[in-house]
């Protein structure tokens, strides 16, 4: 009987993500002007239905204080109260409004993810789009710097950095966009590498064009598609860090709300069989199955293969 309402369970998810992603893509395409119609067009259910729930993610991020019952840190009852008409989702370990949490928690993480993957993005594209246009000393001299970096497992780099300098949301963006940045590095360096052997970069450089001409005007526009990949996949990497760190302490700090927090702080109640705590565990799996969904449909569109 278990096996058998799981089951159920399982089709009807599935039947609600071909619902929703076929819906939307039809939406879309009949606003969309005929270009951007003609590509929403080729997308396939998954990255549909991901684009919803990317787009309900920050409509709930920006309106938070309209959509939320009660305030980010307002106890408003005692502590793990059950959910009812009052409390939709119960309270947490300190008495606040769970839903409230969850909601407020969007705005937090993922705009501070957002933050530092931009941030990350710019310190390693430009660096590693400088390595290779220029190369000889500074490119080696930036390749062996990202090796070493990149020879520590991040979390544990992120976790040494951040025991030393301090816990503050500035540190915390800042050393993750900065080991973050080497990935993109790796990637920016390994593409920009093959567009500056291209005859029209040698044109550009017999023309007399200076470097930040010649890489803004002839190489990043050939290397862009494979760098908007790699944004939303290492977004959901550091969305993930940023949720680790906090869980494990030495990310996102109290008061604020973040999903990683709020999963250690409730984890006691798995203990009596409530799902609370797995409310914001879901809540940053759903939105990184979501981005990857899409950043796939786009890798796929930039490969130029064809169904």
């Amino acid at each position: 009987m278990g096996f058998l309402t799981g089951l159920a369970w399982l089709v009807a998810i599935v039947i609600g993500v071909i619902a929703i992603g076929w819906t939307f893509r039809a939406f879309t395409v009949a606003i969309s002007p005929k270009p951007l119609a003609k590509e929403l067009r080729t997308a396939p259910l998954t990255a549909s239905f991901g684009m919803v729930i990317i787009l309900i993610y920050i409509i709930v991020a920006i309106f938070a204080p309209a959509i939320a019952p009660f305030s980010e840190t307002e106890i408003v009852g005692r502590e793990y109260e059950p959910w009812d008409d009052t409390f939709l989702l119960g309270t947490d370990n300190l008495g606040r409004d769970m839903l409230s949490r969850l909601i407020y928690a969007a705005r937090n993480t993922v705009g501070i993810a957002f933050i530092t993957t931009a941030l990350a993005f710019i310190l390693g594209s430009v660096a590693g789009l400088l390595a290779a246009t220029v190369g000889g000393w500074i490119d080696q001299l930036l390749s062996r710097a990202v090796d070493v970096l990149m020879a520590i497992p991040a979390l544990i780099f992120a976790l040494l950095l951040l025991t030393i300098v301090g816990t503050s949301i500035i540190n915390m963006i800042l050393v993750i966009a900065l080991i973050d940045s080497t990935r993109v590095f790796r990637l920016a360096r390994a593409v920009a590498m093959n567009i500056v052997v291209m005859d029209y970069v040698e044109a550009a450089k017999l023309r007399g064009e200076g470097l930040w001409r010649l890489i803004s005007r002839e190489i990043l526009p050939n290397a862009l598609a494979p760098l908007v990949a790699e944004f939303g996949l290492r977004f959901c990497f550091v969305f993930l860090t940023i949720s680790a760190l906090s869980f494990l302490g030495l990310g996102i700090q109290p008061p604020t709300a973040d999903w990683g927090s709020m999963v250690r702080d409730n984890a006691t109640l798995m203990t009596f069989g409530d799902i609370t705590p797995l409310l914001p565990a879901g809540a940053i799996a759903l939105l990184t199955v979501c981005v990857n969904w899409v950043v796939d449909w786009q890798l796929h569109r930039a490969s130029g293969l064809k169904e």
